[in-house]
């Protein structure tokens, strides 16, 4: 871990699913009910490797909602994982976004961290997917950029340049806070960021649900608790 001095930063962006949200919980859980209508099963690292293999070539193709994006995810997905998915089953897929659960420590460190600083989400999401999660997340973000506000999926830089242009807070002001080395950390520090990788244990690979990237954050933690107590120091 590198040293970051918090006094640095007025702004935290944070990337919401992989970083807030247990967002492999959720793939699995979903994957798993689709596969058992189908009679088939799947390891937890097989789905998680077949989504990673698939959502990102299906949001470089061209914009679509996230909505649309993951249910073509699991069209791909689901010969690899031995099934063929109804149109049905891809679009209860992308649905269950607004079901997949915050990370037990996630609401109490963004608590903590609201105190002091701003917090922004930049997430690759649609307006209505991410307002039921919100429900969950039970904190008033000062700003927030999705995919459908920008028209484009990270590692695109438009969520960055949105985010900078809504709040008026320098780059050098920002600290931005993710799971993904590929979709986050990798543009994020390429444009001047400070960043902090989020990198939690997988049930996957060791790239989880995302591509793998060549990236390296400003500092490491295994969690948000993690994230508060640098910052604020341990309580």
């Amino acid at each position: 871990m590198r040293a970051l001095d918090p006094n640095r930063f007025d702004l935290l962006t944070f990337d919401c699913y992989g970083t807030l949200v247990d967002w492999e919980a959720g793939i699995i859980g979903a994957v798993n009910a689709a596969c058992a209508q189908h009679g088939t099963a799947a390891s937890d690292a097989a789905i998680l490797a077949a989504f990673g293999d698939a959502e990102h070539v299906v949001q470089a193709e061209r914009y679509r909602t996230y909505r649309q994006v993951l249910a073509l995810t699991l069209e791909r997905m689901g010969p690899p994982l031995s099934f063929h998915p109804t149109p049905s089953q891809c679009d209860a897929f992308a649905a269950s976004v607004g079901g997949w659960p915050p990370f037990p420590d996630t609401i109490d460190a963004l608590h903590r961290l609201g105190a002091r600083f701003q917090l922004g989400i930049v997430s690759n999401v649609d307006d209505d997917l991410f307002a039921a999660t919100t429900e969950w997340l039970d904190t008033d973000f000062d700003w927030v950029v999705t995919a459908q506000q920008v028209g484009s999926y990270k590692p695109d830089p438009a969520h960055f340049e949105e985010m900078a242009m809504r709040s008026g807070i320098p780059v050098d002001r920002t600290l931005h806070v993710a799971q993904s080395l590929f979709h986050d950390i990798a543009p994020a520090s390429t444009l001047g960021y400070a960043t902090v990788h989020v990198n939690r244990p997988s049930r996957g690979s060791d790239s989880g649900a995302t591509p793998p990237a060549v990236a390296r954050a400003n500092a490491e933690v295994p969690d948000m608790a993690s994230l508060a107590d640098l910052l604020l120091g341990a309580r």
